[in-house]
């Protein structure tokens, strides 16, 4: 039991010496616990309803003291502006009251925004520090990318997405492990060649080529009398019976079917 909980100080200790380890200065390291601090007190921070008013004002102001001092602003300045923004409408700027609820969607906004960017400095101080100017002879390469989604309706949306999944399935595949294996054949390597599945190269250049779907997608959006017919007649017209991966659903509903992904799945067109 003594293991699984921790003291807060023993946790505090690890995080102070990896962030003395990594570079940053005492002063640095002491305003990101300062804004830590105030970001976790953001949402204590309380407000009612004027009366016989839909503004809202502070309910209290102890905790917003504590949260200026931490972030080194004014405390009636933040809650003014919490509380009575200042917009910009036109070139005038002009005051803005807000409701409770109003008011604590900002300080959730302002809280998370606080965090974001001392979490993104962070990232970018880290990257600096552990840089390293000497050559590099290995790295991890590593992909995460949104998986093919099949849908009853398959617009262009749909269809973009999935395209631009499969653009870069096959950039990966092709750089990471087609050109590895050639080396290994090259340089005589035992080894057992894998089946990466699906090559899908002739469903891309189905939908990127000259005279491809996107090509034809352009091509009729510039006339005024386009309808999702005509674009369907010229992509059969075109594509029909000449490029594999293009077939004809049966029955037709102005759809197209292409095989983006395994197996054959229906687009709708759509102007």
């Amino acid at each position: 039991m003594m293991t699984k909980y921790r003291t807060p100080h023993v946790i505090g200790s690890h995080h102070s010496t990896a962030i003395d380890i990594l570079g940053f200065t005492a002063d640095e390291k002491a305003s990101m616990y300062k804004l830590t601090g105030a970001v976790m007190h953001h949402g204590n921070m309380k407000f009612k309803q004027k009366q016989r008013e839909e503004q809202a004002e502070p309910d209290g102001t102890e905790v917003a003291d504590k949260i200026a001092y931490l972030m080194g602003l004014n405390s009636a300045d933040l809650l003014k502006a919490l509380c009575y923004p200042r917009v910009k409408v036109g070139n005038e700027f002009v005051t803005k009251g807000q409701t409770v609820p109003q008011v604590n969607n900002s300080v959730m906004a302002l809280s998370k925004s606080v965090y974001e960017k001392m979490f993104l400095w962070m990232v970018v101080r880290i990257n600096e520090m552990l840089d390293t100017k000497q050559s590099r002879s290995f790295f991890i390469g590593v992909l995460d990318i949104a998986g093919f989604e099949i849908f009853d309706y398959n617009s262009l949306e749909q269809l973009c997405i999935n395209f631009t999944n499969e653009k870069l399935q096959q950039f990966f595949n092709h750089h990471m492990f087609v050109l590895e294996q050639e080396e290994y054949k090259k340089e005589g390597i035992e080894w057992e060649f894998i089946d990466f599945g699906m090559d899908l190269a002739a469903c891309i250049e189905l939908i990127e080529k000259p005279m491809g779907i996107f090509s034809i997608l352009e091509e009729e959006c510039m006339f005024p009398k386009a309808t999702d017919m005509t674009f369907k007649n010229k992509l059969y017209d075109q594509h029909l019976g000449k490029s594999a991966p293009f077939q004809k659903p049966k029955p037709a509903k102005g759809k197209g079917r292409g095989s983006l992904l395994p197996g054959a799945l229906c687009w709708h067109c759509g102007l």
